[in-house]
């Protein structure tokens, strides 16, 4: 009984006869294949991983698969995408290291600034003190109440401006020491800009 079969846009037409016939021929190939290594007196079995097969002891076959093998390069424009990767994260790693500098710099520019306003709001309170203690003083040796009045506005003025005096000197140290602190991280980041914002 034959079986029609649409292979495609063929109809093919198997009988059992032929079947039997393909695998017969399929299993009598597989059964020779031992026997015809056996034959071919130049097979010796596995090369002992020699740098480079030696063709003339391998079966036909393999030395076609390792003639193949040996002729495969990388194209070259795969060899220049690597390359250019591996540029890439070079870049990237010194960029990092430069960004680490730039924050150690910056943060002893902020420890030594630091430093700078804590010696300065020292200094001003002891100056406050020593302001309050002669205002004691005087005070105490006031002879009348219009005396003491008068002193203690005169004081009090003076207090007043120098207390603004120094708010504004603080104020002032402060923000230049920001600036200072933020510029090596400013400096990198306009770089990052400037490198990495042209390769986008």
């Amino acid at each position: 009984m034959a079986v029609k079969k649409s292979v495609g846009t063929a109809l093919v037409t198997t009988t059992p006869e032929a079947v039997a016939a393909a695998g017969a021929e399929t299993v009598a190939a597989v059964t020779a294949l031992p026997e015809a290594a056996a034959a071919d007196e130049s097979f010796t079995g596995a090369p002992e991983a020699p740098a480079v097969p030696d063709t003339a002891k391998l079966p036909p076959l393999l030395a076609a698969v390792a003639e193949a093998a040996a002729a495969v390069t990388l194209p070259t424009d795969l060899t220049q995408k690597m390359e250019s990767a591996m540029k890439t994260a070079e870049e990237f790693v010194s960029f990092g290291q430069g960004n680490v500098e730039a924050f150690v710099k910056a943060s002893q520019i902020w420890a030594t600034g630091v430093q700078d306003l804590t010696k300065a709001f020292a200094a001003t309170a002891q100056e406050q003190m020593d302001s309050n203690m002669a205002i004691f003083k005087a005070l105490a040796g006031v002879k009348s109440v219009k005396e003491a009045i008068d002193l203690q506005t005169t004081l009090a003025r003076t207090s007043m401006e120098k207390a603004v005096t120094e708010t504004s000197k603080i104020t002032d140290a402060s923000m230049k020491l920001t600036e200072q602190a933020l510029a090596p991280i400013t400096a990198r980041v306009t770089l990052a800009m400037e490198k990495f914002g042209r390769a986008a």
